[in-house]
Parts: C-alpha cells; sequence; structure tokens
C-alpha cells in the first residue's frame, strides 16, 4: 500500500477513484456481481465500478436508530433491501434500557424514512435481491467505518454467497476491522497519517441528490 503525506490527493475526484477501484475488482466480473453503492458520494465512484465489470449497480441504504434523547449514540441501524434488515448494540441496548417497544416504533419509523429516500432516488424500482449473490459494497472511503460495517452486517443476513467491500482510501486499523465482515476486501490505499476521506481526493465536492438519480438512470440504461 502506498503510505502518502496527507496533502498528496490520491485520487482527481469519485470518478477517478471508481475507474481505479474498478481495475482491482476485474476478477470478480465472471461471477455477474451486483454493485451496491453507499449513497451519496459512494454512487459516482460504483457507477464506475458497474460500467466496468458490466454490472447492475442499486443503493443499499442505512439508517442510524438513536437512543431516546440521544440520536447520535446509535443503539443499532435498519439497512433496506427486498427484506429489510436490522442491526442492534447489544450491550449498548441493555445500558440504556429504552422503554418497552421503542426500538420496534423507532425501527419502523427509521424504516419509512429508507423507503421514502429509495423512491427518492430510485422511483418505483424495488430494491435487489441479495441471497445467493455476489455483492460488492462500495463507498467513496471510510473513516469510523461505523455506517458500513452495519450494512454489511444487515446485509450479510440476507445470505449472499459472496460479500465485498471495496473503497479507495480508508484508515489502516478500520480496514482491518471490518476484514471480518466480508468475505473479501480492497482497499487501494491505507495512508498514513489518515486525517479524513476528503484530504486523499483533489475534488471532493460533495455529490447532490440529482446527481445520484442521474448516475441510477444511466446505469439502468433510462
Amino acid at each position: 500500500m502506498r503510505a502518502l503525506m496527507p496533502d498528496i490527493q490520491l485520487f482527481r475526484d469519485r470518478p477517478h477513484a471508481g475507474q481505479e477501484l474498478a481495475e482491482a475488482l476485474l476478477h470478480l466480473a465472471d461471477r455477474q456481481p451486483l454493485v451496491l453503492a453507499l449513497p451519496r458520494g459512494g454512487v459516482p465512484v460504483a457507477y464506475e465500478v458497474a460500467r466496468r465489470l458490466s454490472a447492475p449497480l442499486d443503493l443499499v441504504l442505512v439508517r442510524k436508530i438513536g437512543a431516546p434523547g440521544n440520536e447520535e449514540l446509535a443503539l443499532g441501524a435498519v439497512i433496506d433491501g427486498a427484506e429489510p434488515k436490522w442491526v442492534i448494540n447489544q450491550e449498548l441496548f441493555n445500558q440504556i434500557a429504552p422503554p418497552p417497544g421503542w426500538f420496534d416504533e423507532e425501527m419502523q419509523r427509521q424504516l419509512a424514512e429508507l423507503e421514502r429516500r429509495r423512491q427518492r432516488y430510485c422511483g418505483q424500482r424495488p430494491a435487489p435481491v441479495i441471497t445467493d449473490r455476489c455483492v460488492i459494497v462500495i463507498d467513496d472511503g471510510v473513516a469510523t467505518g461505523a455506517t458500513v460495517r452495519a450494512a454489511l452486517k444487515g446485509l450479510r443476513q440476507s445470505k449472499p454467497e459472496h460479500i465485498v467491500l471495496a473503497v479507495p482510501v480508508g484508515p489502516r486499523d478500520v480496514i482491518e476491522m471490518l476484514r471480518s465482515e466480508v468475505d473479501e476486501l480492497v482497499c487501494l490505499a491505507m495512508p498514513e497519517p489518515f486525517i479524513g476521506v476528503g484530504c486523499h481526493y483533489a475534488d471532493f465536492t460533495q455529490t447532490t441528490d440529482e446527481q445520484v438519480i442521474d448516475l441510477l438512470a444511466r446505469a439502468q440504461g433510462a
């Protein structure tokens, strides 16, 4: 892996990172993979991978379930899909001890938000079936790994045949922690010091909803 100073950019922008990542994933093309992007920043990266591998592109949407009165404290998460899944931090849940029925109500509220977002991005197209498929999960980089870890745990419940996490850049300790969640992990660079994902892009302009919708439509051939 390349060890770079934080003022040296690895990638021009997200499409460039996706093109680089696609080259590292070509060995999976024959497995007819499903490429799943974490919106919004992961979509321009994943679009290039899906295009290079001639693979379908879709989203994996995750919503945190925050503790009562402290939404930043994640008790769990819900992950959309043909059969939505949820994960829970059991140790923290036991410590917080929310009121009976609270978690189920909050989970349903977040599932409704996931459905709203899926319709916003994908229209009436249903979430993809994960079971028995080779699935490549892509983001524009990893920082703490909390969101992608929740996504991977949720996807694993749908029993994919082979699950891959592919990111352009991330901190070494977090990447190593995530290896246990997947069958295969591809990370192009783990620079030290890491600082943050955006530091390793020359252009890290925020991806808009409109860009996500456009790229998904182009991937569908619309």
